[in-house]
This record gives C-alpha cells, structure tokens and sequence, in this order.
C-alpha cells in the first residue's frame, strides 16, 4: 500500500505506474480515492471544529451556572447536545469513507523501482547474468520422477489415496537427501549472520493481508475452516507479520532472519499440478530469507540476497542464472525482483528455483511496522528471498548430479549432511 499523501500530490506518477503494469482497469480508483479523501478531510475538519467550539460551550455552561443564569446555560446545554449529536454523525461518516478509502488503497499497486523493464507477463521478463556452464552430458537424463523411482525414492500413488493430486511421500535416499539441502541451506544462511527461526505455519487474515494482495491471497492461500487462521504459502508471512504493529529502535536494523517452513499452496491458475513429478505441488518445504531494514539500505540488501541463493546453487554443481522480472510480472506489493532459475540438463532449459523481491515500505505500511529514532518514526523497508524451495531445488540437483551409471554424486558442500557419502546408488 502506498502513502495517500503520494496520490493527493502526485496522481499522475501513480497513473502512470499502474500502466506500466498494465492494469488499467485501476485508474478510475486514483480520481476515486482522491475524491473520498477529500470527502473524509473535510469531514474531520468540521468535526475537529465541532469539538472545539462544543468544549468551550461546554465551559461556559459551568460559568453561567455560577452566575445564577440557569436559563442561558440550558440554552447552550441544547446547543452542546446537538453538537455532539452532529459529531456522532461525522465520526461514522469518516469510519465509513475511511474504510471505503483503504479497500480502494490496498489494490493499488506499489510503485515500480525505475530500473524495472516494462512487460506485460512473464515472458518479457529479462536474463541478466549466467553463472556456472550449462552442460549438457552425452547421456540421457531421465526425467526427475524417474530419478526418483530408481532409488525407491517417491511414492505418488500411496499420496493420491491419502491426500489426493498433488502431493507425495519421498522415501529412503531421496527423503535424505531432500532434508539435507535444507539442512545445509539453514547452515549456510546462519554462517551468513543471518538468525535462525521456525515461525507459526498459520497465521490471522490481518496478516495475510498485510503481506500479500487479495488477488494472490486468493490464488494461493488454503483457510482453515471455521477459523480466523491461513496455512502460510511462505514463511515470509509469518516472519514479517512478527513484526505488526511494533515500533523498532533504528539501531537494531538491519533484522536479518532466515526461516524454515512448510509451505502450502493451492496453485490455482493456467499451470495446474502435475500428474507425474513433483515441479508444482500443494506442499513443499522452504528455507527463506528476510530482511528489515532502512529504506536507503534496501536495494543494497536486495543485490545480497540474490547473490547469496546464486552461491548456494552453484555450491551444489548447479548452474543458475538471473532474470529481471518486468513490471506485468510484478506482484502489486513488490518494487523490484528477480527469479533465480536453476539449469535443467534434461530440458536443456533454466527454470526457477527462487525469488528475491524488495516490497518498500509496502508491508510495513500496511502492518504497522515502524521504525523510532530521534527525530521521526518512519516505515522500514522489508525484503524475502528464497534460499531453497524443494523438491523444486531436488529436482535441479538430482539432474546436475545424475552421473551416467545412474548414481547421483554429493558435492563436497553437502557430504557432512549425507553421513560423509560421496555418491548414492539407485536401489
């Protein structure tokens, strides 16, 4: 959510950002939002103004009781009554349009950085770098479910039974491998000074709503029925609701969290979920990283954080590359991001293993996050990115990996993770 003062002073450079996300469907609500602010302003006024002639009546009433003159002092006891009656009035006026004012705020979207390219989806979006060699080997890479059932790994047909399309049982190996990367991942993110933490896997609709819009809250979230409670589709919600409605001490920024979850998502949209492998699914485990910090220190904790999931891949043998997302591809909180995708030998194609995304003071805005120094209190400004998402980064690694006997090696990183194992060798 962006400041209202920002579409009272400057409505055009609002207008124009919601174009350049292609959503022009929203620019009637600028000219509506600047008209019920005007409404509600004028209202506080004249209320503001009612108080303060309804308090000096009011003591006047107590100096004519005084004087004996208890006729004009009832006189002004009618006037005071219908003051407050006028006020009663106008303090649910401003409820009313106050509301009416943040429902039409909330969808629109947050200012683009200017460094954004300008698209229209997610195929306009733009590769910046490449790290690592994309290699094809002169042996067949299977597909990665058929990875998986050589070793026993993966079991989809138990999960259909129990759970339905969408999820899986990893076994043996596969299992331990899958639990080691996010291990390691944890590991690798603490050495980078970054705290560790498992937060709430459910969290309120105040939250959700703070930390994402209503369209993806819609595509993604699962409600707990018969309850005020969400199953988080990213650790990010929960880490960054930690912080609603707190004042934090300037010195104590940068927070530098990484935490680990489950994740849940409905995936509602064109992609759908696979039949077969485990790409898009309805459950998933995640190591994230987040960051509050001062709004003049965000890209630079931005260009970190990509760069530490680019080293964490390539740790692993994995070849990754960066894609600048453009501006139709930008989710309406978000100022600037980019995906991390992972080479995929088998494909002979890159596809995302992770995001990193800078919201402003977005989230903050709209959870109440501020930060106290010794002349102002000011919204910070948050930051996520993906460490590792998997089996979306098991399915990179295992077709990086995948030796052509069939055995998959261990990188030297991950060893200490694998009980020491230099390789593992399908069943």
């Amino acid at each position: 959510m962006i400041d209202i003062k920002l579409i009272r002073e400057n409505s055009e450079l609002v207008k124009g950002n919601i174009r350049k996300k292609f959503q022009n469907k929203k620019l009637s609500l600028v000219d509506e939002i600047i008209t019920l602010d005007k409404e509600y302003r004028e209202s506080k006024l004249k209320g503001d103004n009612l108080r303060a002639l309804k308090n000096k009546k009011s003591s006047e009433i107590g100096i004519l009781m005084q004087q004996g003159k208890k006729d004009e002092a009832n006189k002004i006891k009618e006037e005071v009554s219908k003051y407050a009656e006028e006020i009663k009035t106008l303090e649910e006026k401003e409820i009313i349009l106050e509301q009416q004012i943040k429902e039409k705020m909330m969808v629109i979207p947050n200012i683009i950085d200017a460094s954004v390219p300008i698209g229209k989806d997610d195929s306009e979006n733009v590769e910046i770098e490449k790290f690592g060699d994309p290699i094809v080997p002169d042996y067949e890479i299977p597909y990665h479910a058929d990875i998986m059932e050589e070793f026993n790994g993966i079991d989809k047909e138990s999960a259909g039974r129990t759970s339905g399309n969408g999820f899986y049982y990893l076994m043996g190996d596969i299992a331990r491998l899958h639990s080691a990367m996010l291990s390691y991942a944890r590991d690798f993110m603490i050495n980078k000074g970054f705290t560790y933490c498992i937060p709430p896997f459910m969290i309120r609709s105040d939250v959700v709503s703070g930390v994402m819009s209503f369209e993806e809250m819609n595509n993604m979230m699962y409600k707990i029925e018969n309850e005020d409670l969400y199953l988080i589709g990213t650790s990010e919600h929960s880490m960054i609701g930690k912080f609603k409605n707190q004042i934090i001490k300037e010195e104590s920024l940068p927070i530098t969290l990484t935490s680990y979850s489950p994740c849940f998502r409905k995936e509602v949209g064109a992609h759908g979920i696979e039949e077969r492998g485990v790409y898009r699914v309805h459950q998933f485990e995640k190591q994230e990283m987040v960051v509050l910090c001062k709004p003049e220190d965000s890209m630079d904790w931005y260009n970190k954080m990509w760069q530490f999931t680019v080293e964490f891949f390539r740790s692993l043998d994995v070849p990754v590359r960066t894609l600048e997302c453009c501006s139709g591809d930008l989710a309406d909180l978000k100022v600037k991001s980019c995906d991390v995708e992972a080479w995929s030998p088998r494909q002979q194609k890159y596809f995302e293993v992770g995001s990193c995304s800078t919201l402003g003071d977005a989230q903050a805005r709209r959870l109440g996050i501020r930060v106290k120094n010794d002349k102002e209190n000011y919204y910070l400004h948050t930051l996520n990115n993906t460490v590792l998402a998997t089996p979306r980064g098991l399915i990179a690694f295992l077709e990086n990996n995948y030796q052509k006997d069939g055995s998959i090696k261990i990188p030297k990183a991950l060893q200490p993770y694998m009980g020491g194992l230099e390789v593992i060798k399908a069943k």
